[in-house]
């Protein structure tokens, strides 16, 4: 079945979802909007014309990208007051989800301007339904922060969540990202790793985050878009099982080759401790 590319495109701001992975996870409707618009504004223009190209879709494009959103913002607003017809996409899934897309969307609405979207695949929700987890109840948070002091300390507020809990993650980091979960939640959280999303490659890894860790630092290098998926604290209120300073110290000396001096100040950053502070509570535990 061909999309139906005789209706008439209404002037507005269009908000098309495209594939995660596999080039043929699009609507008819997203196909035919992508054909009739004006203009399509790309995170990465190399990226979109991919799908462009293999849906024989001529349709100029723009690049519209968190280095430059603010100014380009202002510009397609001004085309959209003129009443052209404008789709914003992002290199994968819904754009505005951890994408850029949600200041041009809210400028539109702010100025009067219509704002449609075009529902499609969205990374944390395919993988949410695979995972095995509980999908009646959940939060997705976005990316977690890149370093380990903020990471846990953003880690510590889903210690007694009920819900299942959805991350984006960046494969150079999920290693580390694990250990940190084992930590700060329990080495026996039950977690979900999804790799690669409905490409040849996609898998998913569950089990605890102590296993999910075990399998993944047998590995080399880890490749691929991760969505982390952590299941429900188990039932009742709890403390962090978080390792002490001085055990976080000596397992930082043994797997990263560093003197007890550097591990104490990575151990504090962790912490989100001054050095000072976290060099008093090693001497309270020597």
């Amino acid at each position: 079945m061909a999309a139906d590319t005789t209706r008439d495109l209404a002037p507005g701001l269009y908000l098309v979802a495209t594939p995660i992975g596999n080039l043929e996870d699009i609507t008819l409707r997203a196909i035919r909007v992508l054909k009739q618009a004006d203009l399509i504004a790309c995170e990465d223009t190399r990226q979109t014309q991919k799908l462009l190209n293999h849906y024989g879709i001529t349709t100029r494009t723009t690049s519209y990208h968190e280095h430059n959103e603010a100014s380009r913002a202002a510009e397609l607003i001004r085309e959209l007051e003129k009443g052209t017809r404008i789709v914003i996409v992002s290199d994968a899934g819904m754009p505005g989800v951890s994408d850029p897309g949600f200041r041009l969307a809210a400028l539109a609405i702010e100025r009067g301007v219509p704002v449609v979207p075009v529902p499609g695949p969205t990374a944390f929700l395919t993988a949410l339904v695979a995972s095995g987890l509980p999908a009646g109840s959940f939060s997705f948070r976005g990316f977690l922060p890149p370093k380990s002091g903020a990471r846990r300390r953003e880690l510590e507020k889903i210690l007694n969540s009920d819900v299942t809990e959805i991350f984006y993650e960046a494969p150079h980091r999920i290693r580390e990202t694990l250990t940190d979960v084992a930590e700060v939640l329990g080495p026996n959280r039950p977690v979900a790793i999804a790799r690669e999303l409905t490409k040849i490659h996609e898998e998913f890894i569950r089990g605890t985050a102590r296993d999910a860790a075990q399998i993944l630092n047998a590995r080399g290098e880890i490749k691929g878009e991760i969505t982390l998926l952590i299941g429900k604290a188990a039932g009742g209120h709890s403390s962090p099982p978080r390792t002490s300073i001085r055990e976080r110290i000596e397992q930082i000396m043994r797997d990263e080759k560093l003197d007890e001096k550097a591990a104490l100040k990575k151990a504090a950053r962790e912490r989100g401790t001054s050095k000072s502070e976290a060099y008093r509570e090693l001497q309270k535990q020597k």
